[in-house]
Protein backbone atom coordinates (compact mmCIF):
# COMPACT_ATOMS: atom_id res chain seq x y z
CA UNK A 1 0.00 0.00 0.00
CA UNK A 2 1.75 3.37 -1.48
CA UNK A 3 -0.14 5.25 1.36
CA UNK A 4 -0.28 3.90 5.14
CA UNK A 5 -2.94 6.37 6.16
CA UNK A 6 -6.15 7.76 4.73
CA UNK A 7 -7.29 11.00 5.84
CA UNK A 8 -10.51 11.62 5.29
CA UNK A 9 -12.42 15.55 5.57
CA UNK A 10 -15.99 14.79 6.87
CA UNK A 11 -18.91 17.67 5.16
CA UNK A 12 -18.54 17.12 1.54
CA UNK A 13 -16.57 13.92 1.63
CA UNK A 14 -17.69 11.34 3.93
CA UNK A 15 -21.10 13.19 4.37
CA UNK A 16 -23.18 14.35 2.29
CA UNK A 17 -24.49 17.57 4.70
CA UNK A 18 -24.44 20.58 2.37
CA UNK A 19 -28.57 21.10 2.27
CA UNK A 20 -28.66 20.73 5.99
CA UNK A 21 -25.55 23.05 6.60
CA UNK A 22 -26.79 25.49 4.45
CA UNK A 23 -30.23 25.46 5.27
CA UNK A 24 -29.25 25.73 8.86
CA UNK A 25 -27.14 28.70 8.33
CA UNK A 26 -29.74 30.38 6.48
CA UNK A 27 -31.79 29.68 9.22
CA UNK A 28 -29.65 31.32 11.31
CA UNK A 29 -29.12 34.24 9.53
CA UNK A 30 -32.79 34.82 9.35
CA UNK A 31 -33.15 34.19 12.82
CA UNK A 32 -30.60 36.41 14.15
CA UNK A 33 -29.81 39.25 11.67
CA UNK A 34 -33.49 39.31 9.69
CA UNK A 35 -32.32 38.86 6.73
CA UNK A 36 -32.81 36.21 4.08
CA UNK A 37 -29.65 35.12 2.53
CA UNK A 38 -29.57 32.92 -1.01
CA UNK A 39 -27.71 29.59 -0.53
CA UNK A 40 -25.18 30.51 -3.35
CA UNK A 41 -24.11 33.34 -0.68
CA UNK A 42 -23.89 30.89 1.67
CA UNK A 43 -21.46 28.56 0.51
CA UNK A 44 -18.87 30.49 1.02
CA UNK A 45 -18.91 29.16 4.81
CA UNK A 46 -19.20 25.12 4.24
CA UNK A 47 -15.97 23.23 5.28
CA UNK A 48 -14.87 26.63 7.52
CA UNK A 49 -14.89 25.75 10.92
CA UNK A 50 -18.60 27.13 12.54
CA UNK A 51 -16.83 29.50 15.05
CA UNK A 52 -14.83 31.21 12.58
CA UNK A 53 -18.15 31.52 10.16
CA UNK A 54 -20.06 32.98 12.71
CA UNK A 55 -17.36 35.82 12.73
CA UNK A 56 -17.11 36.14 9.52
CA UNK A 57 -20.71 36.85 8.82
CA UNK A 58 -20.65 39.27 11.50
CA UNK A 59 -23.00 37.77 14.32
CA UNK A 60 -23.19 40.48 17.05
CA UNK A 61 -22.47 37.30 19.50
CA UNK A 62 -20.66 34.94 17.77
CA UNK A 63 -20.28 32.65 20.06
CA UNK A 64 -24.37 32.88 20.56
CA UNK A 65 -24.88 32.15 17.16
CA UNK A 66 -23.00 29.08 17.28
CA UNK A 67 -24.94 27.95 20.10
CA UNK A 68 -28.25 28.38 17.69
CA UNK A 69 -26.48 27.41 14.61
CA UNK A 70 -25.67 24.18 16.08
CA UNK A 71 -29.49 23.77 17.33
CA UNK A 72 -30.80 24.32 13.70
CA UNK A 73 -27.91 21.79 12.45
CA UNK A 74 -29.21 18.82 14.54
CA UNK A 75 -33.22 20.02 13.37
CA UNK A 76 -31.69 18.90 10.17
CA UNK A 77 -29.79 16.11 10.62
CA UNK A 78 -32.30 13.78 8.92
CA UNK A 79 -31.26 15.21 5.38
CA UNK A 80 -27.77 14.28 6.05
CA UNK A 81 -26.62 11.20 4.38
CA UNK A 82 -23.07 9.28 3.39
CA UNK A 83 -22.27 9.46 -0.13
CA UNK A 84 -22.35 6.03 -2.05
CA UNK A 85 -20.15 3.51 -1.41
CA UNK A 86 -17.94 5.49 1.20
CA UNK A 87 -18.80 2.61 3.68
CA UNK A 88 -17.98 -0.24 1.63
CA UNK A 89 -14.27 1.71 0.21
CA UNK A 90 -13.72 2.57 4.58
CA UNK A 91 -14.17 -1.18 5.77
CA UNK A 92 -12.01 -2.21 2.57
CA UNK A 93 -9.30 0.30 3.45
CA UNK A 94 -9.31 -1.05 7.05
CA UNK A 95 -9.33 -4.43 6.66
CA UNK A 96 -6.47 -4.12 3.71
CA UNK A 97 -4.39 -2.83 6.84
CA UNK A 98 -4.51 1.00 6.28
CA UNK A 99 -4.79 3.26 9.57
CA UNK A 100 -7.82 5.82 8.82
CA UNK A 101 -7.87 8.97 9.94
CA UNK A 102 -10.50 12.11 9.74
CA UNK A 103 -8.86 15.60 9.69
CA UNK A 104 -12.16 17.41 10.38
CA UNK A 105 -13.57 21.81 10.92
CA UNK A 106 -15.91 19.99 13.04
CA UNK A 107 -15.60 20.53 16.99
CA UNK A 108 -15.43 17.58 18.96
CA UNK A 109 -18.65 17.60 20.20
CA UNK A 110 -20.04 17.85 16.93
CA UNK A 111 -18.40 14.82 15.58
CA UNK A 112 -18.83 12.68 18.57
CA UNK A 113 -22.70 13.55 18.08
CA UNK A 114 -23.00 12.12 14.42
CA UNK A 115 -24.70 9.04 13.92
CA UNK A 116 -22.91 7.99 10.82
CA UNK A 117 -19.48 8.87 12.88
CA UNK A 118 -20.57 6.78 15.85
CA UNK A 119 -20.98 3.87 12.69
CA UNK A 120 -17.61 4.53 11.83
CA UNK A 121 -15.97 4.41 15.58
CA UNK A 122 -14.55 0.56 14.63
CA UNK A 123 -13.12 2.30 11.33
CA UNK A 124 -11.15 5.84 12.17
CA UNK A 125 -8.14 5.47 14.16
CA UNK A 126 -7.38 8.90 14.85
CA UNK A 127 -9.65 12.21 14.42
CA UNK A 128 -8.33 15.87 14.36
CA UNK A 129 -11.63 18.46 15.25
CA UNK A 130 -11.30 21.82 15.67
CA UNK A 131 -9.94 22.04 19.34
CA UNK A 132 -6.86 19.92 18.24
CA UNK A 133 -4.65 23.27 16.59
CA UNK A 134 -4.97 26.79 17.36
CA UNK A 135 -5.44 27.19 13.25
CA UNK A 136 -8.03 26.14 10.87
CA UNK A 137 -7.87 24.90 7.57
CA UNK A 138 -6.58 26.49 4.78
CA UNK A 139 -3.58 26.58 7.27
CA UNK A 140 -1.88 23.30 7.99
CA UNK A 141 -2.09 22.96 11.74
CA UNK A 142 -4.93 20.47 11.77
CA UNK A 143 -3.03 18.24 9.52
CA UNK A 144 -0.13 18.92 11.81
CA UNK A 145 -2.08 17.83 14.48
CA UNK A 146 -3.12 14.42 12.62
CA UNK A 147 0.41 13.68 11.64
CA UNK A 148 1.81 14.55 15.74
CA UNK A 149 -1.09 12.62 16.88
CA UNK A 150 -0.52 9.14 14.72
CA UNK A 151 2.96 9.65 14.44
CA UNK A 152 2.20 9.21 10.57
CA UNK A 153 5.31 10.50 8.12
CA UNK A 154 3.92 13.42 5.85
CA UNK A 155 4.78 10.86 2.42
CA UNK A 156 2.81 7.98 4.20
CA UNK A 157 -0.61 9.91 4.27
CA UNK A 158 -2.98 10.45 1.44
CA UNK A 159 -5.72 13.44 2.62
CA UNK A 160 -9.56 12.90 0.72
CA UNK A 161 -11.64 16.14 0.76
CA UNK A 162 -13.86 18.29 -0.99
CA UNK A 163 -12.92 21.89 -0.86
CA UNK A 164 -9.70 24.06 -1.68
CA UNK A 165 -9.27 24.62 1.68
CA UNK A 166 -8.54 20.66 2.23
CA UNK A 167 -6.38 20.95 -0.61
CA UNK A 168 -4.02 23.72 1.37
CA UNK A 169 -4.54 22.29 4.73
CA UNK A 170 -3.12 18.88 3.62
CA UNK A 171 -0.28 19.79 0.91
CA UNK A 172 0.94 22.91 3.20
CA UNK A 173 1.82 19.60 5.64
CA UNK A 174 3.31 17.71 2.81
CA UNK A 175 0.76 15.46 2.39
CA UNK A 176 -0.87 13.98 -1.05
CA UNK A 177 -4.17 15.72 -2.14
CA UNK A 178 -7.02 14.04 -3.91
CA UNK A 179 -10.21 15.95 -4.47
CA UNK A 180 -13.22 14.01 -4.13
CA UNK A 181 -16.04 15.65 -6.79
CA UNK A 182 -19.01 13.27 -5.92
CA UNK A 183 -21.33 16.33 -7.36
CA UNK A 184 -20.46 19.92 -8.55
CA UNK A 185 -19.61 22.41 -6.61
CA UNK A 186 -22.21 25.28 -5.78
CA UNK A 187 -18.74 27.01 -5.50
CA UNK A 188 -17.27 26.01 -9.12
CA UNK A 189 -14.47 28.29 -9.82
CA UNK A 190 -13.23 27.27 -6.32
CA UNK A 191 -13.94 23.85 -7.15
CA UNK A 192 -12.11 23.86 -10.44
CA UNK A 193 -9.16 25.57 -8.96
CA UNK A 194 -8.74 22.60 -6.21
CA UNK A 195 -9.11 20.13 -9.35
CA UNK A 196 -6.44 22.22 -11.27
CA UNK A 197 -4.45 22.04 -7.97
CA UNK A 198 -4.74 18.48 -6.58
CA UNK A 199 -2.42 15.11 -6.87
CA UNK A 200 -5.50 13.37 -7.83
CA UNK A 201 -9.36 13.80 -8.76
CA UNK A 202 -12.08 10.99 -7.49
CA UNK A 203 -15.68 10.61 -8.81
CA UNK A 204 -16.42 7.65 -6.77
CA UNK A 205 -15.05 5.96 -3.78
CA UNK A 206 -14.05 3.21 -5.56
CA UNK A 207 -11.13 4.98 -7.43
CA UNK A 208 -10.23 5.88 -3.80
CA UNK A 209 -9.51 2.16 -3.28
CA UNK A 210 -7.73 2.33 -6.92
CA UNK A 211 -5.17 5.17 -6.12
CA UNK A 212 -4.08 3.66 -2.56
Amino acid sequence: MHYRHIIFDIDGTLLDTENTGLYSLQKTVKDILGKEMPLKDLYTYFGVPSGQAVIDLNFPDPKAASVIWEENFQALSYLIVPFPGVDSMLRKLKKDGAAIGVVTSRNRYEYLHDQYMNQWEDVIDYSICSEDSIKHKPFPDPMLAYISKSGAKPEECLYIGDTIHDYYCGHSAGVDFALAVWKESANLSSQKEAERLADYVVHDAAEILSIV
